[in-house]
This record gives structure tokens, C-alpha cells and sequence, in this order.
């Protein structure tokens, strides 16, 4: 089993009036990747520098290796930052700006020379030792940035958002690249992000976060496949989110049907609320399903197709490979395991 590395207990954060986390728990253990995820001001940058010691918490407690750290100022903590904006020092060149924690600790000059040469090999970047880090392309100053931050070798590299300046496909590249360098190193990263897809690709453990508050905490696949409320589903990926009742356990109706689902553990009767992912819907022929509608807008997504269906009660989003004209009448087949039921308390 794996040792707790940071624990959060209870952390609260007020600038001013404002309240920005509201009694935040969380544990990060050893070698793992977390990901912090939310929309803009949720509080997870904020989260995030009171680890590194850049903030300090107006409540609750922050532990490290079961000792409690809140006070510790950032350079006697046992993690490093990579930041959005790389802060590279534009004096100093790649080998120079990976050394410069080293040179500080009077470490020498030949286990430098070691450790930087090692880094650069690291983040494919061997043979840049003597390069103009102005002249570098963004995600080659986001790799030197990196092996900066590694060759103190940290206990955990705390990292903010650190690829939303680059391009989508270099964007891509560092995404591999990073959970690569995570395995290799294998240390905890405990990454900031808004964007979902870069989160559920790389985490070993995602906590999904909204107005300063956990919403829920679980692997990408039970992030995706088993939100707990209506944010966390619309959040993350695209959702048809439907009220519905339990009529009692793997039974439930919405629409006015009666479906089975894998679902138990709720009130017979209780109000509930129903996901189903655009992904998961079959378009068949209208005597094939209990629900039926028509199909009012089509658009080609490359990969698929982006299907609104329009029925009695709402309008369903689907993502099929299957073509439908506009106009035409289709049913929607679905099965028990891709209906997931919420509660509904709590969902906002």
C-alpha cells in the first residue's frame, strides 16, 4: 500500500472577504500523479501554493509525512514548482538555468556536471547544454524548466498549469512526455489544470474542485464513468443529464419510461438525477426503443458525428459514427450499464 506523502486537513483560505477554499481534505501519496481540475477561481492554484509554501492557510492543517509543515517557508520544503511562466533565467544558459539550485547549495562542480547531464537526457534535450534559452521553442523552455525543478530531486513536483501556453499538438507531445518523466523519476506530481481531457489522460487520481470545495475525488476512469453530482458530469466530458425517479434498486424512470440500470443503494421512489454520456446512445429505428425522436441538427466532428436529437421530453446529444439526415425519425437505444444514477442533493 502507499504511503500517505501530503495531507490536507480541513484547509480553509479567506483573501479579504472572500472565502477561496472552504475546508479542503485530501490526501496525495507517494509516486502518484494528481490532478487538481476545475474551472477558473475553484481555488486549486490556491491549493497548489499552499503546498509549495507560497500561501499560507487561514485554517486547517497541511502535513508532510505526518508532520505538520503550515509555518515552513517554501525553500525548507521537500517540493519544487513549475510554474505557466517558466521563469527562466534569460542570463544563463540551458545547463546554467538547470544548475542554478545546485550552484546555491555550493554542491560540486563535477556531480553537477552529472545530475545536469543526466536531466537533459531525461527531457530529450541532451546536446542543448550551451544553448540561448531565449532561442528555445516553448516546449523546450517548458523542458528545461522541468529538469530544473528535478535535479534538486524534490519529494513532489508541484506543477501550474505549466502547458497552457503552448500549441495543441506540442501541448500533446508534453502531456506524454510529462507522465513519462513521472514514471522515470517516480515522484509525486501534483498537477494544476482546467482542461479535462489533459487531466483524465495523464492522473493516476483526479480531484475535481468548484467555488473552493472538492466535488469529487477518484481515478479518471470513476471520474468519467461515475460522477457523483450534476457539476462534476457536465464538467467533465459532455452529459445528457435527465430528472428522473428510483423507482427501487436497478430500476429507474425518467421520460416517462421504466429502464433498468446497474444502480442501487437510493430510496424506492427517490428523486434522482440520470447521466448518460452522448457516446453511449445507439440511434436505431423507432420500433427498436422506448424513446424516439427527431433528429434536428447534425455536425461532422472528424471522428464522429454530433447528433441532437429532439424527442418529446428534451433534446438528446448523441456521438455515433452512424449518419441521420435531418428530419428523420430515430429511437435511442441505450443499456443498463451506460445509465448512471446521481443523488440528486448536493448536485449544484
Amino acid at each position: 500500500m502507499k504511503n500517505k506523502l501530503i495531507e490536507l486537513r480541513n484547509l480553509t483560505k479567506n483573501f479579504d472577504d472572500q472565502q477561496v477554499l472552504k475546508g479542503i481534505s485530501l490526501d496525495i501519496y507517494e509516486n502518484e500523479f494528481l490532478t487538481l481540475l476545475g474551472p477558473s477561481g475553484c481555488g486549486k492554484t490556491t491549493t497548489l501554493r499552499i503546498i509549495a509554501g507560497f500561501e499560507e492557510p487561514s485554517d486547517g492543517q497541511v502535513l508532510f509525512n505526518g508532520i505538520e509543515i503550515s509555518k515552513v517557508p517554501p525553500y525548507k520544503r521537500e517540493v519544487n514548482t513549475v510554474f505557466q511562466k517558466y521563469a527562466l533565467f534569460p542570463h544563463l544558459n540551458v545547463a546554467d538555468n538547470i544548475a542554478f539550485g545546485l550552484n546555491l547549495k555550493k554542491v560540486e562542480k563535477s556531480v553537477i556536471s552529472q545530475k545536469v547531464e543526466r536531466m537533459l537526457k531525461m527531457v530529450g534535450l541532451s546536446g542543448f547544454e550551451n544553448r540561448d534559452v531565449t532561442l528555445l521553442s516553448g516546449g523546450q523552455q517548458q523542458r528545461v524548466a522541468i529538469a530544473r525543478a528535478l535535479v534538486n530531486e524534490p519529494k513532489v513536483l508541484l506543477l501550474d498549469e505549466p502547458l497552457g501556453a503552448l500549441d495543441a499538438k506540442i501541448r500533446k507531445q508534453m502531456q506524454l512526455e510529462l507522465k513519462k518523466i513521472q514514471r522515470e523519476v517516480g515522484i509525486t506530481f501534483v498537477y494544476v489544470t482546467h482542461d479535462q481531457e489533459e487531466a483524465l489522460s495523464m492522473s493516476d487520481a483526479v480531484v475535481v474542485m468548484n467555488n473552493g470545495e472538492i466535488q469529487q475525488i477518484g481515478t479518471p476512469t470513476d471520474i468519467y464513468n461515475e460522477p457523483e453530482n450534476r457539476f462534476v458530469a457536465s464538467f467533465i466530458g459532455e452529459s445528457n443529464i435527465i430528472e428522473g425517479h428510483m423507482i427501487r434498486d436497478y430500476l429507474v424512470e425518467f421520460d416517462d419510461f421504466q429502464f433498468e440500470c446497474v444502480d442501487k443503494g437510493f430510496e424506492d421512489n427517490e428523486e434522482v438525477e440520470v447521466v448518460l454520456r452522448p457516446e453511449d446512445l445507439d440511434i436505431v429505428e423507432p420500433e427498436h426503443a422506448k424513446i424516439t425522436g427527431v433528429v434536428r441538427d447534425i455536425t461532422f466532428k472528424g471522428v464522429h458525428y454530433e447528433i441532437m436529437i429532439e424527442t418529446e421530453k428534451r433534446m438528446y446529444n448523441v456521438h455515433t459514427t452512424d449518419y441521420a439526415p435531418v428530419g428523420k425519425k430515430i429511437g435511442l437505444l441505450f443499456g443498463p450499464e451506460d445509465i448512471h444514477v446521481m443523488c440528486k442533493m448536493g448536485a449544484y
